[in-house]
């Protein structure tokens, strides 16, 4: 008996661990965030905008005045992302009745956090990557159709700090991965959040 009532108590533990993780993983939202596009841009052209960013930690301006050809200004640019967002139902109903988000479904983004990470496991912030950040923002993703949305994906005064400042007068290349975290609430207050990922690398590049 007392083994059929230990065996019990862990199958009831593993059911609440599971149920609380998709409780975590789902939210109570009948509606989750989608990426429909993760694309970033250098700082100094912001309108190109790509799958993957180099990012240059020093760049030379030959204007305005008084930077010229011969004497130009060395200027570091914060580089930006850009999202496109979409909100698709956890429940799509039948093939008889196809349900469809309602003006309540509608998320509102309040918040987007940056990370990085290295493939080789380095990523102690401050060293080996530059440090995590969180920023504020504002915009609602439709019943239906897309939100974009630009934010910063790598701020300028990351670049005057370690590891990236050494990269100045190095040829080395430091290579991450961009975790761009995207928070917000339904219109009746259920929390949702989507991660997408972009390639970042970071040098001082030719200009």
């Amino acid at each position: 008996m007392r083994m059929i009532r230990q065996a019990l108590a862990v199958a009831a533990l593993v059911a609440a661990t599971t149920s609380c993780g998709d409780v975590i993983r789902q939210g109570r939202s009948p509606v989750y965030l989608v990426i429909s596009t993760l694309q970033a841009a250098q700082g100094n052209h912001v309108s190109q905008f790509g799958n993957g960013l180099s990012s240059d930690v020093l760049t030379l301006v030959t204007s305005p005045a008084p930077c010229t050809d011969t004497q130009p200004c060395q200027v570091v640019f914060g580089d930006v992302g850009q999202a496109v967002l979409r909100i698709s139902l956890k429940d799509i109903g039948t093939t008889a009745i196809v349900a469809a988000p309602t003006a309540n479904n509608e998320v509102t983004i309040t918040q987007y956090h940056v990370s990085y990470r290295r493939a080789d496991g380095r990523n102690t912030p401050g060293v080996d990557v530059p440090y995590a950040f969180s920023g504020a923002m504002a915009g609602t993703v439709p019943a239906t159709g897309t939100l974009t949305l630009g934010f910063t994906l790598v701020r300028n005064i990351a670049k005057q700090e370690s590891p990236l400042v050494q990269l100045i007068n190095s040829p080395n290349i430091i290579s991450t991965i961009a975790d761009v975290t995207f928070y917000g609430h339904d219109q009746v207050g259920n929390q949702v959040n989507i991660t997408g990922s972009i390639d970042v690398a970071f040098g001082n590049f030719g200009d």
